[in-house]
């Protein structure tokens, strides 16, 4: 009887933990799958994990496109099989109280960029984790901080 009721406990702190560790795993994946399939410029797929409401923000000031202006922005090169590499570590993962929204940060490395963060929201629909916000930003040293400021400083008044 003992064996049995251990057998049961054991069963039921696996069903616990499984239910803990899925959500993350859920989002690692979509955000995985998100970076993939840039990468390899499947725009169906890459579009499929995005919500109806998307914001992707660029790392420059002028790019802050809603789902409908980031596809038709993204569809030229991924026409062409041109798709963005963004290899993710450093992978942060939040949840909601109710386990419906998650936030995360990220370190991702680029061929061109180099080292750049990713953050942004998901949310747990119908048909499983879509992303709402992806922001991609490269983070400064502090010791060029300075420096740049004054170079994109110029640049504004140029524009303007």
């Amino acid at each position: 009887m003992k064996l049995k009721h251990f057998l049961l406990g054991c069963l039921l702190l696996t069903c616990a933990l499984s239910s803990i560790a899925d959500p993350l795993q859920k989002v690692n994946q979509t955000l995985d799958n998100f970076h993939q399939a840039a990468s390899e410029a499947r725009l169906k797929d890459y579009f499929s994990l995005l919500t109806e409401h998307a914001v992707f923000i660029g790392t420059d000031a002028t790019e802050r496109w809603n789902k409908d202006q980031f596809y038709q922005f993204a569809k030229p090169y991924f026409d062409q099989g041109k798709g963005w590499s963004y290899t993710p570590k450093n992978r942060h993962i939040y949840f909601s109280n109710n386990k419906q929204i998650a936030w995360f940060d990220e370190m991702v490395t680029n061929k061109n960029f180099c080292e750049c963060r990713g953050t942004g929201v998901l949310e747990l629909t119908d048909s499983g984790w879509k992303i709402s916000q992806y922001h991609l930003t490269i983070p400064v040293p502090n010791d060029l901080a300075k420096d740049l400021v004054k170079k994109i400083t110029k640049k504004v008044r140029e524009k303007n």
